[in-house]
């Protein structure tokens, strides 16, 4: 039998001239053909076999086909071949999972202290990516070197000796000093890669079953590839051809015969062609040539492209390809298309790993590594695959990060539990706190990759994730890749034991290692990568990522692999990857009718030129004294606007009136109206931000529990004077203590508080010898304001409450300012605080103070408010007259000074500033 090869050279009539050349006398379609003779029945080409790369490119060849044949026929037997070889009969022995075959290394290389210390791993999981590398080494010396060890003496011969040829190739130009690390490094990939060559190697599998393939083949065979065959394919057709005649159609880059656009690109790019090849004359007559659109930025190349897309539909073009070059703005084009309701079929999906899907799993494991970190929790709890079905879960979320977030808790497992604990169970977030707490206590010891993956799968189920992932196409796939790792679909299972850290590695490895592909209904817009177009046409091509950076594609070099070495091995060089991609550059504007370059001109504030290779042929052109390569730049249609003046707002909602009232809400009333209609009346909030650093509010809740607690016990046990300063003391420390643990840096406020407590102590004794005495503490108190046509009810806690031997009563408010800002601030007749607390208290107080716990030099002290109850009275018909006038609709205008706006939440909302 024999074999024979027929190229084609790149054009828009690929196929076309595919099928004549398979349609003469000499090959398998033209013998069919002959048979039949020239009459009208249908023909019979079913006993051919043809083999394509995709089954996508079997509608390509029986549409030419059917052009050329002009009546009816028989199609041979088209496959491709992964799906000739799925047709076979499961082998006995088939081969683990990725993730088993990943582990079974890494178990071996976490043994070894010398590899951690080798490539700078500080511990055992950071071999994970070392051990994904070797194996990926591992596959292609396989692929070069499999038929090789097969037809000769077998690996430890004439692997060794290729081996040894390489490295001698490297280690000669190299300083002495330099072989014995590179001695161990080949020792390595020369050991795993042993110890891969086995039966249960999926490539050592996928070469048995091609050869039983061809020790049976009883058709011919045409094979019909953009690339050259690799060593494992030509194995097999060289052992097909024993059996039946085979026929390798594939590109033809030699340069005979180039014609049209081939030959400008073989000009400006004479390196794609073979080494031997003479390149072809400039064509009289240019062909229509790729344009250009240099984008400003990452948006606009999304926005131009998006624009030439659409632009292209409008035209009638039902076959569009998107070339994504750059992941980055083809993600921001993708967007933009599916909001102008235009759907992207991505051919080559996306990482796993970018699901949100997946982010749910990964996010679980944060937590876990964290330790139940408030951030790490809010992100789990906001993935909507936990807990979907609760109704509430929304409302929940709401209530917890709130929570969180005014209490500025950084969060571990204990605290979070301690912050939910008192609330009632019916809110259900002490539940969830527990249930979490409890699940992840669970994540910890060392387990067997089944024992994880069965964890993991309890984890989702507590957390009532299942339905939500089945009903996901992201979610089915994070299913189906934790039966992968567990090693249920092959029936295998991994003895070897892991602990978390390792776990958490080997599936953030694998999730990103995992395409997702969504179903794909429409396909006049496919997004693909540029390999992706071998051998197929479209009316359209946009390649977005046309730069330097991504054209061509930066390479990525393996341990001490250089191209030299790689040579010597017969391993595909960087050289043969970028001008394998070249090729298919040169194929896609051969091919396609219209295409337009994409990239983005500026990055970081810095010029980002063009690919080379499009530089190179803009060279080629001007040098002829042809034209440059013509640009697009699509601009946005105008529309006419009516301009109109912005105001300040002032609301009317009388509807919204607050039916309570605190000392803050009128003071933000006071400060600005609209900040008031805002806040207090559309109750729009600002989330509270999360800081690993305490805040003078959180120092402030500590003094105030410090000194409840302390005077509550010197009400009640009346200790002496000489005993008070220790019992300050150890209540200050327990206080501490607890935000210690939560917040380290609250040491700073520790220390701060330990110099003011002397001072303190001397100034309530000196209080205490005036004859007042603590009645009660932070004590939640309302009181019900009313005028002629309506009411409000004044809400807040006191501080504190003293009394004397007189009866009177004083309001005493902690601030943790100096003494000399507060008499300031008493001193003020804006100053509405302590006469909103006298109306809480029903009229039963007699004086005011706030009470300073900030050291002005080295005393404290305190600021009495002047005319108390005058001041009470003016603060009465004020809220009572201000809450009437907006129930009866009284504007409430955005009237802040500068110095509140500048500070205010609500001034995105008021806009200040577009109307000033």
């Amino acid at each position: 039998m024999t074999l024979a090869t027929i190229s084609i050279p790149p054009s828009a009539d690929f196929w076309q001239d595919a099928v004549t050349r398979l349609l003469a006398p000499d090959q398998p379609l033209g013998q069919a053909l002959a048979q039949h003779g020239e009459g009208q029945g249908a023909l019979d080409f079913s006993g051919c076999q043809l083999l394509v790369p995709a089954f996508s490119h079997a509608r390509n060849f029986k549409a030419a086909l059917s052009r050329a044949l002009q009546r009816p026929y028989l199609a041979p037997r088209i496959n491709t071949p992964s799906g000739l070889l799925a047709m076979l009969p499961p082998d006995a022995s088939a081969a683990p999972p990725e993730s088993e075959r990943l582990m079974q290394l890494y178990a071996q290389l976490r043994e070894h202290g010398w590899l951690k210390k080798m490539f700078s791993a500080r511990r055992n999981a950071d071999l994970l990516p070392l051990a994904q590398t070797l194996l990926a080494l591992s596959d292609e010396l396989t692929l070069a070197l499999l038929p090789e060890i097969r037809a000769g003496a077998g690996a430890a011969d004439v692997g060794r000796d290729r081996w040894r040829q390489a490295l001698a190739t490297l280690l000669e130009p190299l300083a002495p000093n330099a072989h014995g690390m590179l001695s161990d490094e080949a020792q390595l990939v020369w050991t795993v890669w042993k110890s891969q060559l086995d039966g249960s190697d999926r490539l050592v599998q996928r070469f048995d079953a091609l050869l039983r393939l061809a020790t049976h083949a009883d058709l011919p065979l045409v094979w019909i590839s953009p690339t050259a065959p690799e060593a494992l394919d030509c194995a097999f057709l060289q052992a097909y051809a024993r059996r039946q005649p085979v026929c390798v159609l594939g590109m033809d880059w030699s340069g005979v015969g180039l014609a049209g656009p081939a030959a400008l690109y073989a000009a400006a790019w004479p390196e794609l062609l073979q080494d031997d090849a003479v390149p072809s004359p400039l064509p009289a007559r240019l062909p229509p040539l790729p344009q250009l659109c240099a984008a400003a930025d990452l948006e606009d190349a999304a926005v131009q492209g998006a624009r030439i897309v659409l632009r292209w539909l409008e035209q009638g073009k039902g076959e569009i390809a998107v070339v994504a070059q750059d992941r980055v703005p083809a993600r921001r084009l993708r967007a933009l298309l599916e909001r102008a309701q235009v759907v992207v079929a991505d051919e080559t999906g996306w990482k796993l790993s970018t699901t949100r899907a997946a982010a749910a799993l990964a996010a679980w494991n944060d937590l876990v590594a964290a330790r139940g970190e408030t951030g790490a929790l809010l992100d789990l709890l906001k993935s909507p695959f936990v807990f979907a079905s609760d109704p509430e879960r929304g409302e929940r979320i709401m209530r917890i990060e709130a929570r969180l977030r005014r209490n500025n808790i950084a969060g571990d497992w204990n605290t979070l539990q301690s912050v939910f604990a008192e609330l009632d169970e019916a809110g259900g977030e002490r539940r969830w706190m527990v249930l979490l707490a409890r699940l992840a206590s669970r994540f910890s010891g060392r387990r067997d990759l089944a024992g994880w993956c069965l964890l993991e799968r309890e984890m989702i189920d507590a957390l009532d994730m299942q339905q939500a992932l089945a009903e996901d196409v992201a979610g089915q796939q994070c299913l189906l890749l934790l039966d992968d790792i567990a090693g249920r679909q092959a029936g295998t299972a991994l003895a070897d034991e892991f602990t978390f850290a390792e776990w958490r590695a080997l599936l953030n490895l694998r999730l990103d290692a995992t395409s997702c592909t969504p179903p794909i209904t429409d396909r006049r817009v496919v997004m693909l990568p540029l390999n992706g177009a071998r051998l197929r046409h479209f009316d359209a091509v946009l390649v977005l990522g046309a730069d330097a950076a991504h054209l061509p594609s930066p390479p990525q070099e393996t341990l001490f692999f250089s191209n030299a070495v790689r040579r010597e091995l017969g391993l595909v060089t960087r050289a043969e990857r970028q001008r394998q991609q070249l090729r298919d550059l040169t194929e896609l504007l051969c091919v396609n009718p219209e295409v337009v370059l994409c990239w983005q001109s500026q990055q970081n504030g810095e010029p980002n030129p063009v690919s080379p290779w499009v530089q190179r042929l803009q060279l080629k052109l001007a040098q002829h004294g042809l034209p440059g390569l013509p640009t697009v730049q699509l601009h946005a249609p105008l529309y006419a606007l009516q301009a109109v003046s912005a105001s300040m707002p002032a609301p009317s909602a009388p509807d919204l009136l607050p039916g309570r009232l605190s000392a803050s809400g009128f003071g933000s009333f006071l400060a600005c109206p609209y900040q008031f209609f805002a806040a207090r009346m559309l109750r729009v909030a600002v989330m509270d931000e999360l800081s690993d650093m305490p805040e003078k509010r959180d120092y402030g809740s500590w003094l105030h529990e410090i000194l409840t607690r302390y005077h509550e016990r010197v009400r009640d046990q009346q200790p002496p004077q000489a005993q008070r300063a220790t019992l300050l003391q150890q209540i200050s420390a327990e206080v501490f203590e607890r935000a210690l643990a939560q917040h380290p840096a609250a040491l700073a406020y520790y220390a701060r508080w330990q110099r003011v407590m002397p001072a303190y102590l001397l100034w309530a004794a000196e209080r205490e010898a005036a004859g007042w005495h603590f009645v009660f503490g932070e004590q939640a108190m309302s009181q019900t304001l009313a005028w002629s046509d309506g009411a409000v009810e004044l809400h807040g806690r006191i501080d504190r409450v003293d009394a004397n031997d007189q009866g009177e009563r004083a309001v005493l408010d902690y601030k943790t300012r100096a003494l000399p800002s507060l008499r300031q601030k008493v001193a003020d007749d804006d100053d509405h605080q302590l006469a909103f607390y006298g109306l809480l208290a029903g009229g039963t107080i007699d004086a005011a103070s706030y009470v300073a716990l900030e050291l002005a030099g080295q005393a404290l002290g305190d600021a009495a408010a002047p005319d108390f109850g005058a001041r009470q009275q003016v603060l009465r018909q004020q809220i009572a007259g201000t809450m009437q006038a907006v129930a009866h609709g009284a504007p409430l205008p955005a009237n802040g000074v500068e110095s509140v706006c500048q500070y205010c939440d609500m001034r995105g909302l008021c806009r200040k500033g577009a109307w000033l």
